[in-house]
């Protein structure tokens, strides 16, 4: 179904939902583990602050025409989805906004690395584990991210 909304979250939305987003827009080739390099070159990637959380982050069309958005939903997470599923049962939006927590394939890695970098500051200690962790986590989110296309996470 074209013309959908899709919104990866995570805790930050700095790492597992921006990889997300880049991995459904082909940013990322699901074949191949990106660099740390590539991943660095994602916007947000390791760059949101807190300030940012709770902000939708348009990255763009996919080919089906369906918009891709990330956000950073703290702790609240789980709730916020109940709360949108509500909201799409009362306007009646159905299948047109699909909200995708990706937190289940973050790794102790990119969930420490993330706390040292974003949260305490120490980016130079903290991002090289982050990285380290993304790419390890990389197949659980092209997994996640296959699903969503064919419609069987939502």
């Amino acid at each position: 179904m074209a013309g959908r909304k899709i919104v990866y979250h995570c805790y930050g939305g700095t790492h597992s939902s921006v990889t997300a987003a880049a991995i459904h827009l082909g940013h990322l080739k699901p074949e191949k583990v990106p660099t740390e390099d590539e991943l660095m070159a994602l916007t947000l990637f390791d760059r949101q602050t807190k300030e940012g959380h709770g902000q939708l982050h348009f990255f763009g069309f996919d080919e089906q025409g369906n918009e891709i958005y990330s956000v950073g939903c703290r702790n609240v997470g789980q709730a916020v989805g109940k709360v949108l599923g509500k909201i799409k049962e009362i306007i009646g939006a159905g299948e047109e906004l699909i909200f995708v927590d990706t937190l289940h394939c973050v790794n102790i890695k990119m969930r420490f690395g993330g706390y040292i970098s974003r949260r305490l500051g120490f980016i130079n200690i903290g991002r090289p584990i982050v990285l380290k962790g993304t790419q390890e986590a990389y197949p659980k989110l092209v997994e996640l991210v296959q699903g969503v296309k064919e419609g069987a996470v939502a």
